[in-house]
């Protein structure tokens, strides 16, 4: 089965570098979009805890948008973890996983194009979403876009965090307490720039410090995730 998947969809022995990694990528959304209900319920859960809040405090507009990025930027967080045991999971339990990593690609490259395709699936569609329901938190239009790019850049870097401790705990049982366990730690930076950024605009200061900061933990997410979580993943698979 897995040797199957892997010459109809991958077919990475004829294949270039490039083409590998985009077919793998292609594969990785094509095959969780087949599992329609994991990828709704991480959108779904996102919008419906966050709308809670301004149901369950009250209509005033100052709380509502003081509250607005810490609660916005909690429940994105929490709703990219939901996916994050899946992200190797799948292809390890039919050992499709172990085929892609003994192939003559790079390891780092294919466990990118893997986290790329986890982010356009969990963290993307928060990007687009997150405005509107910033809309029931009161927030100004100059709110609304840095939420936007905070989350755009933030959501990215979950990923790529989330996928250490993906990574580290493939194989265990009862991994997702074990990730959160594991990640959330080092999702505090991206968090506190994340929704600094959106506090800034709102007490009439530049965001440009806080996404500053942000960007400069994407970059080593970028950097050092993929190296950390291909290591996990070769001695798990040992």
């Amino acid at each position: 089965m897995a040797e199957t998947i892997l010459v109809k969809e991958l077919d990475i022995k004829q294949l270039g570098t490039f083409s590998v990694l985009y077919r793998i990528l292609a594969r990785d959304i094509k095959v969780a979009l087949r599992r329609q209900s994991d990828v709704t319920a991480v959108f779904f859960f996102f919008i419906i805890a966050a709308s809670s809040f301004p149901l369950g405090s009250g209509a005033d507009p100052k709380l509502l948008s003081a509250m607005a990025p810490s609660v916005l930027w909690v429940t994105a967080l929490l709703s990219c973890m939901l996916s994050l045991s899946r992200m190797y999971a799948s292809d390890h339990a039919d050992g499709t996983l172990e085929q892609i990593m003994m192939s003559n690609q790079p390891t780092v490259l294919i466990v990118l194009m893997k986290i790329l395709a986890h982010w356009v699936l969990s963290g993307l569609p928060l990007v687009f979403v997150a405005p509107l329901i910033g809309i029931q938190f009161n927030l100004s239009s100059a709110e609304l876009q840095i939420l936007a790019v905070s989350l755009l850049m933030g959501t990215l870097a979950l990923s790529l965090i989330g996928s250490i401790g993906a990574a580290l705990t493939l194989g265990i049982r009862g991994t997702g307490v074990l990730i959160a366990i594991l990640v959330l730690p080092l999702y505090i930076p991206v968090l506190v720039f994340g929704a600094g950024a959106v506090n800034a605009v709102s007490i009439g200061m530049s965001p440009n410090g806080a996404l500053s900061l942000l960007g400069a933990v994407l970059a080593m997410a970028i950097v050092f995730a993929p190296l950390a979580s291909a290591a996990a993943l070769k001695i798990a698979l040992e």
